[in-house]
């Protein structure tokens, strides 16, 4: 049996949603290839940053409510590992 992620709920969502990333990026190698403006680009690429921002926030906030949540629920060491887990997943999205 396949282990249940908190994402699993709405995981067509979060396809379709990488799926939009994936052609935004799509886009900004048409931009390159066709010599577009650099402002633009960087417009642009300054979208899909914020587009893959959003994705991880939503998925950081699916660990949360659920695989922290359970693991602080059942207590011990299994808890302080998902904490540490978030913690330093936030901590990378800090950092990006």
């Amino acid at each position: 049996m396949a282990a249940t992620h908190g994402y699993s709920d709405d995981k067509q969502s979060h396809i379709n949603r990488l799926r939009r990333i994936e052609g935004q990026i799509r886009g900004l190698q048409r931009m390159v290839e066709s010599d577009q403006y650099c402002i633009d680009i960087l417009t642009q690429t300054a979208a899909a940053n914020k587009a893959l921002q959003s994705f991880a926030l939503s998925m950081l906030d699916e660990h949360l409510k659920h695989c922290v949540a359970n693991a602080v629920a059942n207590g011990g060491e299994e808890a302080d590992e998902k904490v540490r887990e978030a913690s330093d997943a936030i901590a990378r999205l800090v950092r990006s």
